[in-house]
């Protein structure tokens, strides 16, 4: 993913947020904010047959400890017209690969427990349940469980 993707990664982001099923976030922020929280060496983008952005991956540090620097919050999302197309296990899989050539021993993903395709992606690429956070976040008013899920690495850390 380069600075000039960002429109149409801030679009998908966009069409994930507007299904009130993907995130607690109301609007996708501007790239110097999501630039400044993502780690710049594990972002992903997948372009279909004409070169355009379908769908991305990238990593967030899930604290700014020295002892967490091989722990990263998962984040995948894919173009509503892309979905269902096998995108979203090549982003994740590909971000796997990428996280463990980066020295990361542990991903994590928060997913909301109603958002079966995405608990369903995550489980074929290597992640399992670690349990349920109830009333974790608020979106319009409604509180949301998410199931969090991680990945150990088999090669870093083990």
């Amino acid at each position: 993913m380069a600075a000039g993707d960002w429109a149409a990664v801030r679009n998908i982001y966009q069409e994930g947020i507007a299904t009130e099923n993907a995130t607690v976030e109301t609007q996708a922020p501007a790239w110097e904010h999501w630039d400044g929280v993502h780690r710049r060496d594990c972002r992903l983008v997948a372009r279909d047959n004409g070169n355009t952005v379908v769908g991305w991956a990238a990593l967030t540090p899930v604290s700014s400890r020295e002892a967490y620097n091989g722990v990263a919050e998962v984040s995948v999302y894919v173009a509503e017209h892309a979905r269902g197309n096998g995108i979203g296990k090549l982003l994740l899989s590909s971000l796997v690969e990428e996280s463990e050539a980066a020295g990361i021993w542990t991903l994590q993903a928060m997913i909301f427990v109603e958002n079966e395709a995405s608990i369903t992606l995550h489980s074929a690429c290597g992640f399992r349940s670690v349990g349920t956070r109830e009333r974790i976040g608020c979106l319009h008013g409604k509180w949301r469980d998410t199931l969090l899920m991680e990945r150990r690495s088999g090669v870093i850390g083990a």
